[in-house]
């Protein structure tokens, strides 16, 4: 193969959702209009629901947490704090915070006493 032969396949464009042609537009971050904007409301106008839940985990309880409408910082920095009153790891997906093992009664309690509207959802 000569060499214009292989810069033309390599160069060749297979697929592009949208953009310009720049490679260095990949590389940057999305716009503001692309991004969805979260709106951080405060404690007390969240309603936060406390299930413990095996579905999907291979038989591992998990107790998880929804209803969030905060940042993603303000989510780290409870769950943080949760992990640390229950004493077993956690993690933040999808706006919802998970802590390992059935732990219901204590999530609502701490969460209720940071002002969290909250109730224990499930059976």
């Amino acid at each position: 193969m000569s060499s214009s032969n292989r810069k033309s396949s390599e160069n060749r464009l297979v697929y592009r959702e949208f953009g310009n042609d720049n490679s260095a537009a990949l590389q940057r971050p999305m716009s503001a209009a692309l991004q969805r904007p979260i709106e951080e409301l405060p404690p007390q106008q969240q309603n936060l629901r406390v299930q413990a839940t095996r579905a999907g985990r291979k038989g591992k309880t998990v107790t998880v947490i929804t209803g969030f409408q905060s940042k993603p910082e303000t989510l780290q920095a409870l769950l943080k704090q949760l992990k640390a009153q229950c004493g077993t790891g956690g993690t933040v997906k999808d706006n919802e915070i998970e802590i390992q093992g059935d732990h219901k009664q204590k999530i609502l309690e701490i969460v209720t006493k940071l002002g969290y509207k909250a109730k224990i959802s499930g059976g």
